[in-house]
């Protein structure tokens, strides 16, 4: 494969990339409003990112930055920071929920019986570490980032 074919290659990847980002950053977006993930402030935080990420990720499709790249790379982390935090209260709020029902459970037992349950489902959070993850292999090489010397 020639330097011209592998450009044209890396290019439509990307552009395939962005537009799989794109409908996964949607879906997600629009299965947290359907299940109202709004009842405090930690609930809105994959919402308000879904949401700004979707307005960089238009203007980067629009005008094409380095600076809508940069933002996309730190909202992209806060992805995966958000995703990791929503796995851990997903399990306090499962935990939780599985003492209430069962308060002598205890230990591994709790552990297990809270990673188990369906309400609320403890790898959910995981789909905004993916998209994070997404994201950043988009920007990752990406031409309009003059690499550091």
């Amino acid at each position: 494969m020639n330097t011209i074919d592998a450009r044209s290659f890396l290019d439509t990847l990307r552009k395939l990339l962005l537009v799989i980002l794109g409908l996964g950053m949607a879906g997600t977006l629009a299965e947290l409003i359907l299940l109202e993930h709004t009842e405090d402030a930690l609930q809105w935080a994959p919402v308000i990112l879904l949401a700004a990420a979707g307005a960089v990720l238009l203007w980067h499709s629009i005008g094409g930055s380095a600076a809508s790249l940069w933002l996309m790379r730190w909202l992209m982390c806060g992805f995966i920071a958000a995703g990791l935090v929503g796995v851990y209260f997903h399990f306090r709020g499962s935990a939780e929920f599985k003492l209430e029902s069962q308060p002598s459970l205890a230990g591994w037992a709790l552990f297990w019986q809270a990673i188990r349950a369906k309400t609320p489902p403890l790898l959910a959070p995981g789909a905004m570490v993916q998209l994070g993850l997404l994201g950043l292999l988009y920007t990752y090489k990406h031409p309009l980032i003059k690499p550091k010397k």
